[in-house]
């Protein structure tokens, strides 16, 4: 059980100690499936809550910093360890607050540990090179040294998974975090902070603040005691953060929205393709920066797929996630589906035809939840606003294309450039395809979906600026690259003037 129950409210934590905020608020947060559910009570923070947790962290970073890699290793190997064992107590938190089905959240977490699987063993490869000089007796090699504070600003559509990704990679690097989760899913981040505690994480090292980003953002971004941050989210506020920490020179890490487009081209497997899409699109209730939002699909082919893609969707279970016999769960929150909602009567007014589904779900099965059906829309015009828009929920856009290149161009028709696929036989259109598509990943016969740990996650264009997420890439952002120099000659020489 979290070391605080629904009747308590839950603390931040700062400096290895369970506190209240200054302010002295609280706020709730509740089950989309069953909106009459409170989940539980969480510290309303201010700015000056912010700037305890930077404290801490500052204070603790030199330390951790010098600590061996290795070491910081072993102890996200004993947080590895907790996760596993509070691995079906964090899957029910995700769901039963964000709202995804019960698969998916476990997937979830599963992901979460990978990452810190991956990110504890390259506590022995934190590589730098050697090389040789262009001087006699001189030795020069590179090393990487931990930056020290970094903000870490993560979404509610995978309150475990971001988070994780972003944190292990900084910690392995010898940096001291300040984590603020997003306002409507903090119980999750709460475990999170307790599994770290226990698997022995230094105090300050790890420093959990919830509450509105509105209040405490711009002190994760503007105290100059923070060297760097990393944010998921709107490409709106991300492009908000990049621009104010650059004037103070912090490194930024923003991965933002996408669009992504999955293409269909005659030779295709349809046994593949279709459910592939059909994941893609409906899975997560569609709330996911890699979801497909997007078929395109050659006009050969076009009348089966239909078919096929509609009969597949009929089948599709609408309810509660926590009920494993479910396909679909609610969408995250009442702004979220009246979001969603508004989009689907955008698509109408704009002239595409709504192929299925639609509706908002209703009735007293559903007990209130923020439910939409999964919904197609065909005969969408190129520029509508949702072919071009990120609408973060179950909605699926078809277009048909004349050939490969008429697909990729669709495809990159948007200001996204996160993920895309093609499901094709032909090499040679596959490979037109990879080297033409706007997108940062780009994936043949599979889904838009996600990614492996130990690869770089991150797009082009409006969805994502700075250096990538996971693999090398994250390892890279958290660290900063030292070159040393070493003479070791006898006398002293005249040296190169040129820089």
């Amino acid at each position: 059980m979290s070391q605080q129950n629904q009747a308590q409210p839950h603390r931040n934590f700062i400096g290895g100690e369970w506190v209240e905020s200054v302010s002295g608020e609280t706020y709730r947060t509740i089950n989309p499936a069953r909106p009459k559910e409170i989940v539980g009570w969480f510290q309303a923070s201010v700015p000056q809550d912010a700037e305890s947790a930077i404290a801490a962290a500052a204070g603790a970073a030199p330390a951790w910093g010098r600590m061996p890699a290795p070491q910081r290793g072993a102890l996200l190997y004993k947080a590895l360890e907790v996760f596993g064992r509070r691995g079906g107590e964090l899957a029910r938190a995700i769901t039963i607050e964000e709202g995804k089905p019960i698969a998916d959240a476990t997937g979830e977490v599963k992901r979460a540990m990978n990452i810190l699987e991956y990110s504890a063993g390259e506590g022995r490869r934190l590589f730098g090179y050697t090389t040789p000089s262009e001087l006699p007796d001189t030795a020069a090699y590179t090393f990487r040294r931990p930056l020290g504070v970094v903000s870490i600003i993560t979404p509610w559509n995978f309150p475990v998974a971001i988070p994780v990704w972003k944190m292990a990679p900084a910690l392995i690097c010898g940096n001291a975090i300040v984590f603020k989760p997003a306002s409507s899913t903090p119980f999750a981040a709460t475990i999170i902070a307790e599994i770290f505690e226990e698997a022995g994480i230094p105090p300050g090292v790890f420093n959990l603040v919830t509450g509105p980003g509105g209040s405490i953002g711009n002190t994760l971004v503007d105290d100059p005691r923070v060297k760097a941050i990393s944010f998921t989210g709107s490409t709106e506020i991300g492009t908000r953060i990049y621009a104010r920490a650059a004037e103070s020179l912090k490194k930024v890490q923003a991965e933002l929205g996408g669009k992504n487009a999955a293409i269909v081209m005659n030779d295709a497997d349809l046994d593949k393709a279709v459910p592939g899409i059909v994941q893609g699109a409906f899975g997560s209730t569609g709330q996911r920066c890699t979801a497909t939002s997007r078929a395109i699909v050659e006009r050969g082919i076009y009348g089966e797929f239909m078919d096929r893609l509609i009969e597949q969707t009929k089948a599709l279970t609408v309810g509660d996630g926590i009920d494993p016999a479910n396909d679909i769960a609610p969408l995250s929150s009442k702004a979220q589906l009246d979001a969603v909602r508004e989009y689907i009567g955008i698509g109408t007014e704009e002239g595409a035809k709504l192929a299925f589904g639609g509706h908002a779900l209703e009735g007293p099965e559903f007990e209130g939840g923020y439910y939409v059906e999964p919904t197609i829309f065909t005969d969408v015009p190129l520029d509508s606003r949702i072919a071009q828009e990120e609408i973060f929920g179950p909605v699926l856009t078809v277009f048909q294309a004349d050939g490969i290149e008429d697909a990729v161009r669709i495809s990159n028709s948007v200001q996204f450039g996160l993920s895309s696929s093609i499901y094709t036989r032909d090499l040679v259109q596959a490979h037109e395809y990879i080297n033409t598509a706007e997108t940062g990943m780009v994936h043949v016969n599979a889904p838009t979906l996600g990614g492996e740990v130990h690869l770089p996650f991150g797009g082009l264009k409006a969805s994502g600026v700075g250096q990538r997420e996971q693999g090398t890439e994250g390892f890279n952002f958290f660290s900063e690259t030292i070159t040393a120099y070493i003479d070791y000659s006898a006398g002293s020489r005249e040296r190169s003037r040129f820089i």
